[in-house]
């Protein structure tokens, strides 16, 4: 009796495992999913930070707009030009010439050039700062903040604030654009890794305004438009602005400019 009980058993056990791999069988080939190779050797490619940076959720979503054709292979901020020319070698496209971008914070209104109605007591958390009196402490409302949440979201460690202001490492920069989306005052944006003249200020107020709340704005005297061979700069409510494209590298608008509003990087 012990014997048959246990041969039931057994078959009972064998049976059950042959209908569950059978099941499994079916479903496998039922819900199959057929891999792009193309997309799968794009997100081992990618550099798998997750970042966001791209525009799409992820390395994955990023890797399969490629391989579809609906993102160029240059998508990806944090990989870079070796990167693009990885994945154009598997798309088997051209890579063309990729630019390196870096961010750059426009302003340069630290503790010492900078005025400031109150001292601050709270939260370091530029959003929180924007929303107390006078949009925080400082007499411009267009300068940066100092209280580092754009330092929080970076990734690579590539931004630090430094005497009142931030500040971008751009040789550790990955251009993922965090830091551009966070800041409540909208004044970082990307320039070319190349970039040697850049103007260090955003604010929209009028010279003489500038000149009561800091030793470096931009006052918009037209003086470095005035001076730029190239044509490379306009001054457009009342700040400078440089058309990275055109710039020459001269370095007169610098030279010229009596604030020192443009930084040579």
């Amino acid at each position: 009796m012990m014997i048959n009980g246990v041969l039931i058993a057994t078959a009972v056990v064998a049976g059950a495992g042959i209908l569950i791999g059978l099941i499994l069988g079916v479903a496998d080939m039922k819900l199959h999913v057929d891999v792009d190779e193309k997309e799968q050797a794009i997100l081992e490619a990618l550099p798998g930070n997750n970042c966001g940076g791209c525009g799409f959720p992820g390395c994955s979503g990023c890797a399969a707009a490629i391989a579809k054709g609906e993102a160029p292979t240059s998508q990806c901020p944090v990989g870079g030009p070796a990167v693009a020319a990885r994945i154009s070698e598997i798309m088997g496209v051209d890579a063309g010439e990729a630019k390196r971008m870096v961010a750059y914070v426009h302003c340069a209104g630290d503790c010492e050039q900078a005025s400031q109605r109150y001292e601050y007591f709270g939260a370091e958390d530029c959003r929180v700062i924007n929303q107390v009196p006078g949009q925080g402490p400082k007499t411009c409302t267009y300068g940066c903040l100092g209280g580092g949440t754009c330092v929080s979201v970076c990734q690579f460690d590539a931004i630090h604030i430094e005497n009142g202001i931030a500040r971008v490492d751009k040789d550790a920069c990955k251009a993922c654009g965090k830091c551009i989306d966070i800041c409540p005052r909208k004044l970082i944006d990307l320039v070319p890794y190349e970039a040697t003249e850049v103007v260090r200020c955003k604010s929209q107020d009028m010279g003489k305004d500038v000149n009561k709340y800091c030793k470096v704005g931009c006052i918009a005297c037209h003086i470095c438009e005035k001076n730029c061979p190239a044509g490379a700069i306009t001054v457009e409510q009342n700040v400078a602005v440089i058309d990275q494209d055109k710039c020459t590298h001269c370095g007169l608008c610098a030279e010229k400019c009596p604030k020192k509003a443009i930084e040579i990087v």
